[in-house]
This record gives structure tokens, C-alpha cells and sequence, in this order.
């Protein structure tokens, strides 16, 4: 229903006439659209003269034989047509989005998850639906928290603890390992005799050794505060770096240990640039969160993505 405004009163165009007047034009007489519409000439010629009505003017001169449309008429023909392309428009845009052959998914992600995870995720939702327009934001928490709450995101996937909002709601779709790095050359990463790995390590040998973390407010920075505490140990912060390449490179230049997800070092392990160092009395295994604006309606894109989040091991 559209409205507009004649002199000091309200004019109501209803969308049922609006669709029989554009029918009559269209069809050049009362009868001929009665006929394709199947509708009675009577309950069509009524509903038309209820719009000229309200109108406050004739929209066709009526002739013996069909009907002729005035200006006004002539004016209100360009705009009814242009409703019913829109809401052809309209339905053919909701077909498409509800099939996913179109449409547009907003994710945020924390560093790590950004960086290291997605990547794999986000190539299978590309090959499954190459239609949907992806955008990737990778940022702290609180922003991903902020944008989801403006809307700017569809959904925010966050590691460690996930923000205390009651405006969003978190539920975990994976599990991350952190493990402690070491350069090759570093005494920790002898392995033990007869053993593929080194041998492990206590958390206050671990504090006892210059360590390069993440900035304060980091989730990773605040899994390793937290478990650290519950050992009665505490880091030997010698560098904070911003980023995980930055500490994977300092770490091999031998200047400290780090904790680092597993998810971001598997080339450098493989490659025995750097190597694993187990920690027997330490338990760093972090949940990884999806979180979603409670009371929004998930669009299909984003049911389709948290599905595949879904599939990813929990082990």
C-alpha cells in the first residue's frame, strides 16, 4: 500500500487496484481485462472508480469501444508497471538467495582463525557456492563483537573466551592446540633417546626461558596467562610481537620460546625450522567460538557456512 498526499488529505493507493487499473490500460477496455484475468467487468470497473475516487480524478476517458487513458492515467501507468517489475524483482531475488545462487556473507575472524583455519573452509563454501559474494574482516574480538552488533557482519568466529555480550550468542565449532616452539638448535628440542620427540619440559622450565608473546588483550596471549596461573608459573616475558608471523620468526632466530596455535606452524614443523617442545603439566587447548546476534534470522549463506564449520574436527 502507497501513500501520498492531495491537498490536506491522505491519498491511499491500494496495490489491488493499482493491479487491475494497469490491467484495463494494458488491455485497452474493461471487457478484454475482465477476460484475461478472469475476473467480472462489474467487481473491476467498481475497484477502478474506487482509485479514481481517491485519486480525486479520472484516469481513462471511456469510450463505445474501449477506453483511452487520460494524462493522469497515463502517469500512473509508468509507476504501476515500475511496482510490478520490483516486486518481480523482489521475488526473484528471494528464489535466488533461498537456492544460495546469489547473496553476500560477512565473516570476521580473530587472527589466527582468519589466517590459518578459514582458508580451507572458506575454498569449500566457494565451491559450493560460487554465487555468494564472501568478505573476510580480520580483527581483535571486541571489534568482531562491535560489527556484529551493527550488523556490518553476518558471523564472528573468535577463540579463548568468548565476549560476555547478552546481545550475542557463542557456541563452540572446533578445538585449537597450543604448543610451545622452539628453535631446532635450542637444547629443549633434542629429542629424547629412542624418541621422536623431545622430551617433555615443566611449565616453570618453560618460565625460566626468555619468552615471546602476544600483546595483553590477545586470546591466545590470555589461554597462556590463564593456564600459567593454575601451574603457579609465570611467563619470562622477554619481546611482545603484535603478530604470529612476527613471533614464528623470532622464535627461529633464536631470540625466545613461544606459545603458538598449532593451526599456524604445521610448514615450519614439517620443515624442522622450528620444533614442538611438550609440556607435561600444561594444558593449552582453547575452544574456538562461533558467535551470532541473537534475534537475527541467519540468511541461508550463513546456515550454509556454519554447516561446513560444523564438519570440522572436534578431537
Amino acid at each position: 500500500m502507497v501513500i501520498c498526499r492531495r491537498s490536506l488529505s491522505v491519498i491511499v493507493l491500494n496495490r489491488n487496484h493499482l493491479a487491475l487499473f494497469r490491467a484495463v490500460a494494458e488491455a485497452g477496455g474493461f471487457s478484454r481485462a475482465a477476460e484475461i484475468i478472469h475476473l467480472s467487468q462489474p467487481a473491476i470497473s467498481m475497484q477502478v472508480a474506487e482509485l479514481e475516487e481517491s485519486l480525486g480524478t479520472p484516469l481513462f476517458d471511456r469510450l463505445p469501444r474501449g477506453v483511452r487513458l487520460t494524462d493522469a492515467g497515463q502517469t500512473l501507468l509508468g509507476y504501476a508497471q515500475r511496482i510490478r517489475s520490483l516486486e518481480g524483482e523482489a521475488e526473484r531475488a528471494m528464489r535466488e538467495l533461498r537456492g544460495l545462487e546469489r547473496g553476500r556473507l560477512a565473516l570476521g575472524a580473530s587472527t589466527t582463525i582468519g589466517s590459518y583455519l578459514l582458508p580451507t573452509v572458506l575454498g569449500d563454501f566457494r565451491r559450493l557456492h560460487p554465487a555468494v559474494e564472501l568478505h573476510l574482516t580480520i580483527a581483535n574480538t571486541d571489534e568482531i563483537k562491535n560489527r556484529l552488533i551493527d550488523r556490518t557482519l553476518d558471523l564472528g568466529l573468535t577463540e579463548g573466551t568468548p565476549p560476555q555480550d547478552e546481545a550475542l550468542s557463542a557456541r563452540v565449532f572446533s578445538e585449537d592446540d597450543l604448543i610451545v616452539i622452539a628453535p631446532s638448535n635450542h637444547p629443549f628440542a633434542a629429542r629424547a633417546p629412542g624418541k621422536r620427540r623431545p622430551k617433555p619440559i615443566t611449565a616453570r622450565q618453560l618460565c625460566a626461558q626468555p619468552m615471546i608473546v602476544r600483546e595483553p588483550g590477545s586470546g591466545t596471549r590470555e589461554v597462556i596467562d590463564r593456564a600459567l596461573a593454575a601451574c603457579q608459573a609465570q611467563a619470562e616475558v622477554a619481546l611482545i610481537l603484535g603478530t604470529t608471523e612476527a613471533i614464528k620468526r623470532a622464535v627461529a632466530a633464536g631470540l625466545g620460546l613461544a606459545v603458538v596455535s598449532r593451526l599456524c606452524v604445521g610448514l615450519e614443523l614439517a620443515g624442522g625450522l622450528l620444533v614442538e617442545v611438550p609440556v607435561r603439566d600444561l594444558k593449552l587447548r582453547r575452544p574456538l567460538h562461533l558467535l551470532t546476534l541473537r534475534g537475527r534470522l541467519a540468511s541461508p549463506s550463513a546456515q550454509a557456512f556454519a554447516a561446513l564449520l560444523a564438519k570440522l574436527p572436534r578431537a
